[in-house]
């Protein structure tokens, strides 16, 4: 039975997000992904339920940029309804 590990290596967060390994480190040390240090290294370990915490929140950010976006859009169009 292959069961997914817990936690995950920043290169496997690398490869997940599609970005640098510099990037994923830079995330966890900037706290905007919550990693954990183990070892006699202090190698950083993401827990998997994390990350998938820090995508679902990516979405909802995108989401309501989009949202904020039509919404200066719509208030930026003239009385008449239509655009120059």
């Amino acid at each position: 039975m292959d069961v997914a590990p817990r936690f995950l290596q920043l290169s496997d967060v690398a490869e997940i997000l599609n970005v640098s390994g510099h990037q994923a480190y830079q995330l966890v040390k900037r706290g905007e992904l919550l990693g954990i240090q183990i070892g006699g290294r202090g190698q950083w370990r993401v827990e998997r339920s994390a990350l998938e915490t820090y995508i679902k929140e990516r979405y909802q950010d995108a989401r309501r940029q989009v949202e904020e976006d039509s919404t200066v859009r719509a208030d930026a169009t003239p009385a008449g309804g239509e655009l120059d």
